[in-house]
């Protein structure tokens, strides 16, 4: 995924009034479920997620295959 795309994209689920959780699939098979907006960091293509119990998780905008979720009225959004 190009910068840009993951910078809009995940900034667009973390800032959805109300807050819906999502999952951001890499492309490696891994899955990140994003349960809440704090959680998440976003910057020039790199994300830090804080997931449940505080364990980080750092990934970029290469890594990210799609991020899943209803946004906007679909069930997922693929970029």
């Amino acid at each position: 995924m190009d910068r840009d795309t993951f910078d809009q994209t995940i900034c667009a689920f973390k800032h959805r009034t109300p807050f819906r959780p999502f999952t951001v699939a890499m492309s490696n098979g891994d899955r990140l479920e994003v349960d809440h907006p704090d959680a998440l960091a976003i910057r020039d293509g790199i994300a830090l997620f804080a997931g449940p119990g505080g364990v980080p998780s750092i990934f970029d905008h290469e890594g990210v295959n799609r991020v899943i979720g209803d946004l906007a009225g679909q069930q997922s959004e693929e970029a």
